[in-house]
């Protein structure tokens, strides 16, 4: 009897882990959304640099006065606003690694258990600490735009960890994780557009971190012409010089012309590979829901991007464009887990996706 209480007390405390577990793995899904949009404010307003050293500000936890940070860095003088900003920007962001260390602590007890996500739990205690690493580099060197679009990646790639874990979670505790269990794999329309994806993210985040927004201006002409003159080679010259201060930029006109020029072409085949992929499986039940939110969005963030250059970035406009950006990087991760957890066979659908994309 005293052996059955203690098994039934052992499975109660396991089910109200993995209930806390759950919970927070959500919480950082939204956590990690807010540090990312903190931190495209923090960018925007020119805070990036805020605080010219790294961990503390001026050498300390908290903004000093105007006194002190002389003492301590004569060359850079306070301001205190984007100070703020910044230290602001660094404690959520320390508050989420503290999060995700917890979620490592009180897995750890369910780490033998078959299906627990373990490997994902690690994985995320990785990139976050890689993301920490870039925090300090995008200080140490002064925004340099490589480190600034690393850090931009690494924060969705964060996000992402976040909302797998938590799926996987949800799985494992409805007893669906036993080995064996038949999950499509992904077809290379699913790949192309998950690349395309990662592609105009990466392109995004180059415009942001060489401050080329309304390089271009006007919609559809860039410039009042349909193909202005661009230093393609220039703009995406990726061994820039480390050293020079990188904020407002350091490229020439028709440099940042052409790395706007990319990130609307990669529009345009983001589109279309989401499109062919919406197209192709809009039959399935399952999968129409995601499909149709993820085309949706898709035509959101090209009007909020359409309005960024009409409207010169204006500081709201540009927060929406950003959050648009990470309701693409959620609905597609939320497409494939559905894909990937459906019960069908893949080898048609393999067969058909490579019939797609050969035509």
């Amino acid at each position: 009897m005293q052996s059955a209480s203690m098994t039934n007390a052992s499975i109660q405390r396991d089910r109200a882990r993995l209930r806390l577990l759950l919970r927070l793995s959500l919480a950082g899904v939204v956590f990690t959304t807010v540090v990312i949009l903190i931190g495209v404010w923090t960018r925007l307003v020119d805070a990036g640099l805020g605080c010219p050293d790294w961990p503390g500000c001026y050498g300390r936890l908290v903004v000093p006065d105007a006194e002190r940070a002389m003492a301590h860095s004569p060359d850079a003088p306070l301001e205190a606003f984007k100070a703020w900003v910044e230290m602001v920007h660094r404690y959520v962001a320390s508050a989420l690694g503290l999060l995700v260390i917890s979620l490592l602590a009180l897995g750890a007890g369910l780490r033998r258990r078959s299906g627990y996500p373990w490997r994902t739990s690690v994985a995320l205690l990785v990139v976050i600490l890689l993301q920490g690493a870039f925090g300090a580099f995008t200080v140490t060197l002064k925004l340099w735009p490589q480190v600034v679009t690393l850090h931009l990646l690494g924060g969705l790639a964060v996000l992402l960890l976040f909302l797998w874990l938590h799926l996987s979670l949800r799985r494992f505790a409805k007893g669906a994780a036993a080995p064996g269990v038949a999950r499509r794999r992904l077809t290379p329309l699913w790949v192309i557009a998950m690349l395309c994806l990662l592609l105009q993210l990466a392109l995004g985040g180059w415009v942001s971190s060489n401050y080329a927004g309304i390089a271009c201006q006007g919609f559809p002409t860039c410039n009042g012409q349909w193909w202005p003159e661009m230093d393609w080679s220039e703009g995406f010259h990726l061994t820039q010089t480390v050293g020079p201060n990188y904020l407002h930029g350091q490229l020439h006109a028709d440099a940042r012309t052409a790395i706007h020029q990319g990130h609307r072409i990669g529009a345009l085949v983001l589109g279309l590979a989401l499109i062919a992929l919406a197209l192709r499986y809009w039959r399935e039940n399952l999968q129409r829901p995601w499909l149709g939110g993820l085309v949706f969005a898709y035509g959101i963030q090209v009007g909020l991007g359409i309005a960024n250059v009409l409207m010169w970035l204006p500081l709201w406009l540009a927060l929406l464009h950003t959050a648009g950006a990470v309701a693409l990087v959620l609905l597609l991760a939320l497409a494939v887990w559905h894909w990937r957890e459906s019960a069908v066979a893949a080898e048609d659908s393999t067969r058909r996706d490579k019939e797609w994309v050969h035509v």
